[in-house]
């Protein structure tokens, strides 16, 4: 018998018709599992439902010890709920996955035999998606510009079925609307990253929680994740390279300036003395900038946050 435990994260909000069809779904999937875990846990997160949702999970768990809960006290989003998962999981590799039916639990040793061939992080993607068209489009799109953006190569980032070694989410913190892009923040502390097809279901219940704003957020966080990905730990390379293009420019300018004024045809102050001022200005305080930030990344690591590179000791 393989002595790992799993954990099984469900974020909730507003599920009440499909938790307890979740449940009972997952039950017949677990004995699926033996010889790949010891045992497991569910648990529940509740992001501040306004229906019955505490009240189900709250009897679910009376009825199977191995159910544990997290509620909000009020809506704080998905982001959040992962996070205090992560945090709470006692699982040597945990799942998270959907409370709206759509994730189907014959996936879960799927996920599993493949975090078994060495993968640190597996991402569930929707192939055949059953979502109507105004969500599937957008959808693509959000990969195709977070795969460029980013440079991990996944189908389908919006995926909430994932597989994560507990060094993965015990590393990383999730906030704002960040996890959509927990591979992109895995695969910047150097964790494996892999792809699976997986079923998926119609919605049965209610309706998707996110609007089209989702899609405007998710481009700032886009912008803001490849950010990360390339300067997280040398901000240097960002904020001097474009000091120094600012300063050359500013440089240029002025001299440019400086001639045209020693051959009578420009007067000394003009506008591209103006420009060139102005640019060695914006030019320095990018410096500046960079060398706060580094300054910054220097405390951070000394702190000890450096140890989430740490694979293994011995």
């Amino acid at each position: 018998m393989n002595n790992r435990k799993l954990t099984i994260v469900i974020p909730v909000y507003n599920e009440e018709e499909s938790l307890r069809p979740l449940y009972a779904e997952i039950m017949k999937h677990i004995p699926d599992l033996n010889g790949l875990i010891s045992g497991y846990e569910l648990l529940f997160v509740d992001d501040g439902s306004k229906d019955t949702s505490v009240q189900v999970i709250k009897e679910l768990a009376a009825e199977d010890p191995n159910i544990h809960a997290i509620i909000f006290r009020k809506n704080f989003g998905k982001a959040a709920a992962l996070q205090a998962a992560f945090r709470a999981a006692e699982g040597d590799i945990i799942i998270t996955m959907d409370a709206d039916l759509q994730d189907d639990p014959r996936e879960l040793r799927s996920f599993i035999e493949k975090i078994d061939e060495g993968y640190d992080l597996v991402s569930g993607w929707k192939f055949n998606r059953l979502d109507p068209l105004e969500k599937r489009l957008p959808s693509k799109l959000f990969n195709k510009v977070t795969c460029k953006l980013s440079g991990v190569q996944l189908h389908d980032f919006n995926c909430g079925f994932k597989a994560y070694r507990k060094e993965v989410v015990k590393s990383i913190d999730v906030y704002g609307e960040y996890h959509r892009y927990i591979p992109v923040l895995a695969h910047r502390r150097g964790f494996k990253i892999a792809e699976i097809k997986v079923h998926h279901n119609k919605r049965q219940f209610g309706k998707s929680k996110y609007g089209f704003e989702r899609y405007l957020r998710g481009l700032f966080d886009s912008m803001s994740s490849s950010f990360l990905l390339r300067y997280y730990d040398r901000p240097m390379y960002f904020f001097g390279k474009n000091g120094l293009k600012l300063c050359f420019l500013g440089g240029a300018l002025t001299v440019a300036q400086i001639v045209l004024w020693i051959l009578g045809i420009a007067p000394a102050v003009h506008t591209c003395l103006l420009l060139g001022a102005m640019s060695f200005g914006l030019g320095f305080l990018s410096f500046m900038m960079g060398y706060l930030a580094n300054m910054i990344v220097d405390s951070a690591y000394r702190d000890g946050y450096s140890e989430a590179h740490v694979k293994e000791r011995f």
